[in-house]
């Protein structure tokens, strides 16, 4: 044990504060049968690795978690002695203690170290530095010192300590030559980690990080003047000495340590100062340990969970688990087989249930996943994506302590989920990631940074060609190192995430709106944003066959929309439009590939986005019918026999399971509406004689039974898979108010209308609230507030503006097809009525709770209306509103405009909508009188060539 002395917090390194003669007692000391002792000269450099905010924080030994375990799997305490070097560090210790502290930096004390071992006989190694070097260094020792015992030299490769088992040999080596002190110059920070992981099994009493030590022994590196030395220069000496090798150290990576250093440091306790001397952190990873199932090395934390069932199978649901493992399918019959054969493994030491999501395959997935009855099947209806494959299997995962996502083109290696698991009982970490490999057990690179505008441009401009580059410029961590040693990192590819139970329910569900790509980019960044840690495991190895899920040049477009949907939802306009900017340059630079060209087209045009994969509607509804939650749907209907008979073939299927109540209300028909609906099986039909939408839809509710329920417009196709998904969500989660994804059907339109919904799309507002789509649904406290629908125009935009953004959702679901108009003139009708829907709801005071939230509803799939700023608020004159609704849309148009076709597409849009409020303007200002109202419904999509095909 060392005895006590002054300690300090230097941005999360913990300094022991000593002079030259006392640290070098300590070290030459130190009993041979005690714990081994790690030295760490600490400078700027190792406040940037190591400190708050470094890649590798919390990686080392401290004081609460000082063991580790050596190769052969015996524990052997690991303790750490952190000692002051670099004129920052040294100036900032003075101002701490009010004392004057020297440095002790590893060139300067391994002369008077290496003295005092050859007065005590004590036997010295070198780890580090060339072949030749370690030559020099001999002989200048044997001049120097003859009476030093060296015990060997090493001069391994990087490959060699990039490799764990060349690693483990290289330890066996040094402790058969049997050093007392070992010198570690591997350089930062490789020799802390190597140490840190392989340093017990050398036998070494002590082992010294002392970086280029090894250099200037040999007088292969020349010293800094004492000049440069004394007034803090040193690092600039021996940056004009070596350039190249230390410019992105001293220039780019240093200097943000500077402030880490001056806001983050501290003096210890006296209390502090007594306990064992730490570095920083923790020791890396959980103890590696053999697969549970060979009888060694297992956790006693799993050896004491009893396992219910037969060994290898899987637990059902109702029994509560150790890891729940979610895998979302999609044609993966190839790839299933070897993903459950390895799980099996993995069963004979946990309990483990696997939740299986099927994406609609439509190849022998199902055939396979039916081979294996003990995993439980979740139908999602459709190729809903990644994110909603996860969620709907995360809803059937019971009782666990650890929720496990993997990829179905996996296989788990022996022990992976066990060392995963045992992250999690340390404490290390939240989220756990492991060890990802290739089919040929080679590394595959998988650990990320946050993508931001540097990573983007330095991933643009350099690509693969400079992996080292500083971590500003590129999204992905390529150094060895990151693959070798357990650590905190941002994110890394989403085929493999394991997280404990309860920070998965505090981070919340999977975002589906990116289908397939950036979800887990989103899912890691709201784990750290709710303070969860996330580690990387080495000792847990999968494989991963890759492209399970195919590749095609829209799959690549999508992945390069998706970076920039998930800047947008993170950060501002301007950031994402410069990130996009960046985005585009890394396909243009690479355009000379056709595959790079056809991207390049999709990230610049925003109105081909919405072409991209996303989620489509089953072939098999029958797959989704199974189980399907109660409801009501409810079907205003005024003169809609051309368009009945398809909205109500969408619902026959849902009909047949008995849970769902279909009303249609013909309010003031002329024609065989009723008729027509009264022959579908299962639809209730009622009659109004008053040709009043709100009236049908109170009419419906006095009628119908169920909860939630679903309004849904006669002229609307809704599938089955899309019913379900919304009545799931209001039944299963807070969500007072839901409506499912839509897309325009602009098929057979005009060129002004095209135009119009093209310049629509690029709108924000229109993917946000509950008009739009054609219908909406409400649960029962929704309805609640809601009371009854009052006689206004727009009853969706109505609706809408009693919900918070927290109190309603949009459902990502196969889109409901909403039908535009075909003509110019149709579409001018229907933006006519829809300035007097919203006119007339500003006129009148809104409910006391109601929130508004976004543009008002535009049936028949008109434009946006502009954003009501007050509750209750009633424009002056009708000149006013129509003034405030022109104006609140324009500047989230102009956004809107990414080159000249979507400058055009703007423009359309301006003069279309503009053309029905200047006529408004004209009659407010003349005095004329409101003609009778009459209702403008847009008949040209309704009309047989107008549908969908």
């Amino acid at each position: 044990m060392i005895p006590p002395h002054p300690r300090v917090d230097l941005a999360g390194i913990v300094v022991d504060l000593m002079d030259e003669r006392a640290a070098i007692d300590a070290l030459v000391n130190r009993p041979t049968d005690g714990n081994p002792l790690a030295v760490i000269s600490a400078n700027l450099d190792h406040i940037v690795q190591f400190g708050h905010g470094g890649r590798w924080r919390r990686t080392l030994g401290d004081s609460l978690h000082p063991t580790h375990t050596d190769a052969d799997g015996q524990s052997r305490p690991l303790e750490w002695l952190t000692l002051l070097d670099g004129a920052p560090l040294v100036a900032q210790a003075d101002r701490l203690t009010g004392a004057s502290w020297p440095r002790l930096a590893g060139s300067d004390l391994v002369g008077p170290l290496l003295d005092a071992a050859e007065k005590a006989g004590l036997s010295v190694g070198f780890l580090g530095g060339s072949y030749l070097i370690q030559r020099l260094l001999s002989r200048r020792l044997i001049a120097t010192r003859p009476g030093l015992v060296i015990a060997g030299m090493w001069s391994p490769d990087r490959s060699e300590l990039a490799d764990e088992q060349s690693s483990l040999k290289l330890a066996e080596d040094i402790a058969a030559a049997a050093p007392e002190l070992l010198i570690v110059g591997l350089g930062k920070p490789r020799q802390e980690l190597w140490i840190s992981k392989y340093g017990p099994a050398t036998g070494a009493t002590v082992l010294l990080a002392f970086g280029a030590v090894v250099d200037f022994l040999a007088d292969a590196i020349q010293r800094a003047p004492a000049v440069a030395s004394d007034h803090g220069l040193e690092w600039a000496w021996r940056l004009a000495r070596e350039p190249r090798r230390l410019a992105k150290r001293y220039l780019l990576d240093d200097p943000p340590g500077l402030v880490q250093l001056r806001r983050h440091s501290s003096l210890l306790s006296a209390d502090a100062a007594v306990s064992p001397p730490p570095a920083v952190g923790r020791t890396i990873g959980p103890p590696r340990r053999s697969h549970p199932s060979s009888g060694t090395g297992h956790d006693p934390a799993l050896a004491a969970v009893p396992h219910h069932g037969r060994s290898g199978q899987f637990a059902a649901l109702g029994r509560p688990v150790d890891v729940a493992v979610l895998v979302v399918t999609y044609n993966n019959e190839d790839h299933l087989g070897a993903l459950i054969a390895s799980l099996r493994q993995e069963a004979h030491a946990l309990r483990i249930r696997v939740v299986i999501a099927d994406n609609d395959s439509t190849d022998g997935t199902l055939t396979e996943l039916n081979r294996h009855p003990d995993i439980l099947q979740v139908q999602t209806g459709g190729n809903l994506g990644y994110a909603a494959g996860v969620n709907a299997a995360r809803r059937k995962a019971g009782e666990t302590e650890a929720i496990l996502v993997l990829n179905p083109d996996l296989e788990v290696l022996p022990g992976a989920i066990s060392a995963m698991l045992a992250v999690l009982h340390s404490g290390e970490a939240d989220v756990v990631v492991p060890r990802i490999v290739d089919g040929d057990g080679n590394l595959t690179p998988s650990l990320r940074r946050e993508p931001s505008l540097g990573t983007v441009f330095g991933d643009a401009l350099f690509g693969g060609h400079w992996p080292q580059r500083p971590a500003v410029l590129a999204e992905q961590d390529s150094a060895p190192e990151s693959y070798q040693y357990g650590h905190e990192v941002d994110w890394a590819t989403g085929a493999a995430v394991m997280t404990s139970a309860d920070v998965d329910r505090r981070i919340g569900a999977w975002d589906e709106r990116f289908f397939l790509y950036s979800e887990e980019t989103d899912y890691f960044r709201r784990a750290r944003e709710s303070g969860a840690r996330i580690w990387y495991e080495p000792a847990a190895t999968v494989a991963h066959a890759e492209n399970g899920s195919g590749s095609s040049v829209q799959l690549q477009a999508l992945m390069a929309v998706n970076r920039v949907r998930y800047i947008r939802k993170h950060h501002t306009d301007v950031t994402a439009e410069v990130f996009r900017c960046g985005v585009v340059l890394h396909e243009l630079l690479r355009s000379f590939n056709r595959d790079h060209r056809r991207t390049l087209a999709i990230v610049a045009d925003e109105a081909r986005w919405d072409a991209l994969p996303g989620p489509s509607a089953t072939r098999y509804p029958a797959k989704v019918l199974g189980g399907f939650p109660a409801g009501s749907v409810i079907i205003p209907a005024h003169n809609e026999a051309a368009v009945i008979g398809r909205t109500l073939d969408s619902l026959e299927p849902v009909l047949r399971t008995g849970r769902v109540e279909v009303i249609v209300v013909c309010n003031g028909c002329t024609d065989n509406t009723a008729a027509l609906a009264a022959a579908v099986p299962g639809v209730q039909v009622i009659e109004a004689p008053v040709a009043s939408k709100t009236a049908a839809l109170n009419a419906g509710d006095r009628v119908a039974t169920q909860w939630p329920r679903v309004y849904l417009d006669a002229d609307t196709v809704l599938s089955p898979t899309a019913l379900r998904r919304v009545l799931e969500t209001l039944s299963e989660s807070p969500v007072l108010a839901a409506r499912p994804a839509f897309r325009y059907d602009d098929s057979g339109a005009t060129w002004p209308v095209r135009a119009y919904y093209r310049a629509r799309r690029r709108l924000a507002s229109t993917q946000q609230a509950l008009w739009g789509a054609g219908v909406f649904a409400l649960s029962r406290e929704g309805h609640e507030r809601l009371g009854s629908f009052p006689d206004v125009t727009a009853d969706d935009y109505f609706v809408d503006r009693l919900f918070s953004d927290e109190e309603k959702t949009v459902v990502p679901t196969p889109p409901v097809p909403v039908q535009t108009p075909r003509e110019t003139r149709s579409l001018l009708n229907v933006l006519t009525r829809n300035i007097r829907g919203p006119a007339e709801q500003r006129s009148a005071p809104a409910p006391a709770d109601a929130t508004p939230q976004g543009p008002p509803f535009h049936s028949d799939a008109a434009g946006p209306a502009p954003r009501q700023t007050a509750v209750g608020r009633t424009a002056d004159t009708p000149a006013d509103a129509a003034v405030s609704s022109a104006s609140s849309t324009a500047w989230e148009l102009f956004r809107s405009i990414r080159g000249p076709r979507s400058a055009v597409d703007a423009l359309s849009y301006s003069g279309l909508a503009a053309t029905p409020r200047l006529a408004r303007l004209r009659q407010a200002g003349a005095g004329t009188p409101s003609a009778p109202i009459a209702w403008e419904r847009d008949d040209s999509s309704r009309r047989p060539e107008g549908l969908p095909r």
